[in-house]
């Protein structure tokens, strides 16, 4: 078996943490990245693999990881773009964009733009943990990406997957011929710290004890598909461009569909973080 290098970002728990463990367990050389300094550690030593820090709601410390992810690693043969976060309101960054934006699709949009001269050389796979939620929740407005129409919670987090798809099919049309494979998953009701806390009826479904045990799934199932995707062979086991949910493409809003938004989101996006 070929040992791939693979980075997998929010990696100090739930389904970051399963992949990379299961990951790790087949003999790949795994890179972790997480917000929490400890948790973070904690997995990292367990797995016995190199952990590196970032709080997505920065990004600047996105910059810093891009810097030290692109010395550390010539080579990157799959990016794992899996931090996510919801929450309650709506708030704004140091950066000052709206925080479910920022963490759930700017940050991991210019952690890949920063990463992907090596991703071409390594001819890479960029996994996108979208969720379920862009076809549920999603009321997306491509001139309104900061969500002032939605004070946070269900609704920015349902347009913020939407943004997740849609980037991973612009990936795709714009970068395939040069070696990249894009695809996105929605890796099922994980059993994890998603929505701990907030006010958000997920909360409840993910943290009742009874509700949880009904409803979800164990960290190290819903990593099953992220690692079907990071080891298998784009273009034969799975198509490029392509949202995924349990293993099979699947249908999500219909504006996942649209290239036109998705060259929009992309561009907007790019001006957001310019200049690389």
């Amino acid at each position: 078996m070929e040992q791939k290098t693979i980075v997998i970002t929010g990696a100090s728990d739930g389904v970051g943490a399963a992949a990379a463990q299961a990951l790790s367990d087949h003999g790949h050389r795994v890179a972790i990245v997480g917000r929490d300094p400890d948790k973070t550690r904690t997995v990292a030593e367990e797995l016995g693999v190199p952990f590196h820090l970032a709080d997505y709601a920065d990004l600047a410390q996105v910059r810093r990881l891009g810097a030290e992810l692109a010395e550390a690693y010539p080579r990157i043969d799959v990016l794992a773009n899996n931090a996510g976060a919801l929450t309650d309101h709506r708030t704004m960054t140091v950066d000052g964009f709206e925080k479910t934006f920022q963490v759930n699709h700017l940050a991991g949009f210019l952690l890949t733009q920063l990463l992907l001269p090596q991703l071409i050389e390594s001819r890479a796979t960029v996994i996108q943990t979208a969720s379920i939620a862009a076809r549920l929740f999603s009321d997306f407005d491509i001139d309104d990406l900061q969500n002032t129409r939605h004070d946070g919670g269900q609704r920015a987090y349902g347009n913020t997957k939407l943004e997740n798809i849609l980037f991973t099919r612009e990936l795709d049309r714009r970068h395939r011929d040069q070696g990249i494979s894009a695809a996105a998953f929605h890796p099922g009701l994980v059993g994890s710290n998603f929505a701990h806390g907030t006010k958000s009826p997920l909360n409840f479904v993910y943290h009742t004890p009874m509700v949880s045990k009904l409803f979800t799934i164990s960290p190290e199932r819903g990593a099953e598909q992220l690692v079907w995707l990071a080891t298998s062979t784009p273009g034969t086991d799975w198509e490029r461009g392509q949202y995924y949910e349990k293993k099979k493409p699947a249908k999500s809003a219909p504006e996942a569909h649209d290239g036109e938004l998705g060259r929009r989101l992309w561009d907007e996006s790019m001006r957001m973080v310019a200049p690389l």
